[in-house]
């Protein structure tokens, strides 16, 4: 292992260890201990890069979620169910939002790791809070598997501190709910690079002409991508609008949701990027040079999203892993009895390597006429000479 340390922390929890999400939830599954577990068998997090993530207080969930919808889940936890008028009211236990032991716990802890990762920026570190990236949540209520909203939450506390935010969202799904929050804040820039909502949640918005809101016009910039999307395209594009983004809005720092469902293998997605592509798409925005707070996101795939969020560590904090994976991390991979994709030719090398390759480099057909399509965002236009 190489390493050209960069000052960075990781923030997790005990309590990831058990069933956080409970048994129905889609997220049951091990994502932040099981990434831990990676890591650590590569030797590469000391224990000053260590924080403990705290529980968000209620006064600090009331910055954006409103104290009925956060009583509601005190409720529901306190009670062991959610009763019809908090069902009906703030989507909650359902099938997209199922209940589960600790409903207001974990996500409040994810949460208050999310705004700790903010603190660590404000402070010049870089932060990786991997249980956080809870982007769809609502005030008022529960979205696509998402209860509290700890992006928005993390860039409220940036702002509050003057900074200039450039969100990036690289999860599979479209980022509504942090849209919506900042959709009339030209201090904040949401850009979302997301499966196309004509086949894919949350099934509406998220357009090349959903663009801000009329006290800030281009602040959001939408990236809707067709199924089967890979790694040639998808950082033709995302190599398109950051420098242009980031040339024209002149953020102060950058918060990069890092879902892993874009991966090739992902049973929610529907892109086609390799574990290699998705890490050199973190790899560039790391590479903008600003102080940058990294959550995590969806990711339904506990062996691949491990591997990449290994990676994404390694990125962070200046360190060269190699591609084989260690013996402990291989065991740890195993060890989770994950078969739903056994007898697709990438399977094995799940537990060789952290890195997957694409199967081609040769851009789409499409590509050419999209990003002309994105030239005409607000953003990303030249402004006109003025003298």
């Amino acid at each position: 292992m190489t390493v050209n340390r960069r000052e960075a922390v990781l923030i997790g929890a005990a309590h990831y260890r058990r069933k956080s999400y409970g048994k129905n939830h889609p997220l049951a599954i091990p994502r932040v201990s099981l990434a831990f577990d990676v890591i650590r068998a590569y030797g590469a997090l000391s224990d000053d890069e260590f924080r403990v993530s705290r529980v968000a207080t209620p006064r600090e969930l009331e910055r954006f979620h409103t104290r009925d919808y956060i009583q509601a889940l005190r409720r529901s936890e306190a009670f062991g169910h959610v009763r019809h008028e908090d069902r009906l009211r703030h989507a909650l236990g359902t099938l997209e939002n199922p209940y589960f032991p600790g409903v207001f716990h974990t996500p409040a802890l994810a949460t208050g790791g999310s705004i700790q990762g903010a603190e660590e920026v404000l402070a010049g570190r870089h932060a990786f809070s991997p249980a956080g990236g809870m982007h769809h949540a609502m005030p008022d209520q529960a979205r696509g598997f998402c209860y509290f909203n700890d992006v928005v939450l993390a860039i409220l506390t940036l702002r509050d501190a003057g900074r200039r935010v450039l969100y990036l969202d690289l999860d599979a799904h479209h980022g509504d709910g942090v849209e919506a929050a900042f959709w009339d804040d030209p201090a904040v820039l949401t850009v979302s690079v997301h499966m196309d909502t004509a086949y894919a949640y949350p099934f509406h918005g998220g357009t090349l002409q959903d663009q801000g809101g009329p006290l800030a016009p281009g602040s959001s910039l939408n990236v809707p991508l067709p199924k089967g999307t890979g790694d040639a395209d998808y950082l033709a594009v995302l190599r398109h609008i950051l420098p242009v983004a980031c040339a024209r809005f002149a953020p102060d720092v950058i918060v990069l949701q890092a879902g892993t469902d874009a991966l090739h293998g992902d049973p929610l997605g529907r892109f086609r990027l390799s574990t290699a592509g998705f890490l050199a798409a973190v790899a560039d925005v790391i590479g903008v040079g600003l102080p940058i707070l990294v959550t995590g996101g969806g990711g339904y795939h506990p062996l691949l999203l491990a591997r990449a969020w290994t990676g994404v560590w390694a990125l962070l904090s200046g360190r060269e892993l190699p591609a084989t994976l260690p013996e402990a991390a291989a065991q740890a991979l195993r060890a989770v009895g994950w078969d739903v994709d056994e007898d697709e030719p990438y399977y094995d090398n799940l537990f060789l390597s952290r890195l997957d390759y694409p199967d081609s480099d040769r851009a789409s057909d499409w590509l050419p006429a999209f990003l002309r399509r994105l030239d005409d965002h607000t953003v990303l236009r030249p402004k006109p000479w003025v003298s």
